[in-house]
């Protein structure tokens, strides 16, 4: 005579229902991690078993496949993840994407799990998680240290069921947003990789527009001197007949003699002008593509910077004027600090002024400790036309320009920013300016 079910069908459903509802309302708001243990803990208590496990297929470093446990219930606290080979145990046959159930002696028909034995499992009930497109993603199982009678089977077949499926949704959502967090990261990584690239070609464009101006700059000197040179040559010839013929002149001796001195006079400040140009091109040129941290003579290398631009500054006749104290020597890194300059020289020249001047930029420079830090705080102004509210708020927001379609790309004060930002500064403009756009640069020092 066999004994009486604890309770009967009616009462098996009552039970299913209840348990499934008081498990979906301790759940049903929580995502991920938070949701798994949650789940494990309340399939347990429900189910009246030692185990809960939630886990996630993934490939093992032998080439097979095994579980990573995303929550793992034992007894009566949670304990922490694992990973097991799938080789030999109940859940490989989950995996297949079958119910496994073992009402009893499931060491036994797995005898090559240790896991079991550790366990002390004696019944096993396991769900594959199966997601949309047919792919097991994980498996949900119950495991018992005594066997399992037939009624909690069916009330564990009917919760794991559901909730397995609830897993695999959890699962393919956190795939999702793998993947598309992978794709942002990848696209905002090209972007970068695409706005580092314009802006290393900005600073060439910079570069190679100061090469043509001081080319031009050069060339009125250098041709200045060859004119001289061939005067020079034409008065040495003059003197050669002179001393030449029958009657040599006192005065006419002195005059070329003093022709060939104003010519070589003109010869040797011309070519020294052509040097100081090239010089200061050279330095710039030479600075820009370092990075080295070095002692700077900051009153001279500015104004070597802004001679270096003088061809642009001078065609809209823009004087500067420098408030530096030519002792102050502070330890910066040339390159960044020239690039800045020169950017702020061209912003200036192109925006500040933009029907060519006349105009003043000024440059100043003064050291500061600033909570025991000392800080290199630089002011550039002009007193050109300014910045209109809705321009200063965007002034270094990439690729924004007031001259688009007019050679103007946008990256200039972005270049500053970045450059500022990069040597752990900071640069803001002034709003409070009256007239034309100031600029305020704060740069830490090195102490050795």
């Amino acid at each position: 005579m066999s004994s009486p079910a604890v309770f009967d069908e009616h009462d098996g459903r009552l039970l299913a229902e209840a348990a499934l509802r008081s498990i979906t309302a301790s759940t049903s708001r929580l995502r991920g991690d938070e949701f798994m243990r949650m789940l494990v803990r309340d399939l347990a208590e429900v189910l009246d078993v030692t185990y809960v496990i939630a886990g996630r297929v993934i490939a093992m470093a032998d080439g097979g496949e095994g579980i990573r446990t995303l929550a793992v219930w034992a007894g009566d606290r949670h304990i922490d993840n694992m990973e097991y080979s799938l080789m030999h145990t109940p859940c490989q046959d989950v995996t297949d994407q079958t119910m496994c159930f073992h009402a009893c002696g499931i060491q036994a028909d797995y005898p090559r799990d240790t896991l079991l034995v550790d366990m002390r499992a004696e019944s096993y009930i396991g769900m594959p998680m199966i997601d949309t497109e047919g792919k097991t993603l994980g498996i949900l199982s119950a495991i018992d240290t005594k066997p399992m009678a037939e009624n909690k089977r069916l009330l564990a077949l009917s919760l794991l069921s559901i909730f397995a499926s609830r897993c695999a949704a959890e699962l393919q959502h956190q795939d999702r947003e793998a993947l598309l967090e992978l794709k942002v990261q990848q696209r905002t990584e090209a972007l970068r990789a695409a706005q580092a690239s314009m802006v290393e070609q900005e600073k060439m464009a910079a570069l190679g527009a100061l090469v043509a101006g001081v080319a031009h700059e050069v060339n009125t000197p250098i041709g200045v001197a060859v004119t001289a040179a061939s005067g020079m040559a034409d008065f040495a010839r003059q003197m050669i007949a002179t001393l030449n013929s029958p009657k040599v002149s006192r005065s006419d001796m002195v005059a070329l003699a003093t022709r060939l001195q104003g010519a070589a006079s003109l010869i040797e400040q011309n070519l020294a002008r052509a040097a100081e140009l090239i010089g200061n091109f050279k330095q710039l040129a030479v600075d820009q593509g370092a990075e080295h941290v070095t002692e700077l003579a900051l009153h001279d290398y500015v104004q070597g910077v802004v001679s270096a631009h003088s061809p642009a500054l001078r065609k809209g006749t823009i004087g500067v004027a420098l408030d530096i104290d030519p002792l102050l020597r502070p330890r910066l890194p040339a390159g960044k600090l020239s690039q800045i300059l020169s950017n702020l020289l061209m912003n200036s020249a192109k925006h500040g002024y933009p029907d060519g001047g006349p105009g003043l930029v000024t440059v100043g420079a003064r050291v500061a400790d600033v909570d025991g830090q000392p800080w290199l705080l630089m002011d550039f102004a002009d007193d050109g036309v300014g910045l209109a509210p809705g321009v200063r708020e965007r002034v270094f927001e990439p690729f924004f320009t007031t001259k688009r379609g007019q050679g103007g790309s946008g990256l200039g004060m972005h270049i500053v920013y970045t450059i500022v930002h990069q040597m752990g500064g900071h640069v803001a403009v002034d709003a409070a300016v009256e007239r034309g756009c100031r600029f305020h640069i704060k740069l830490p020092l090195r102490r050795d």
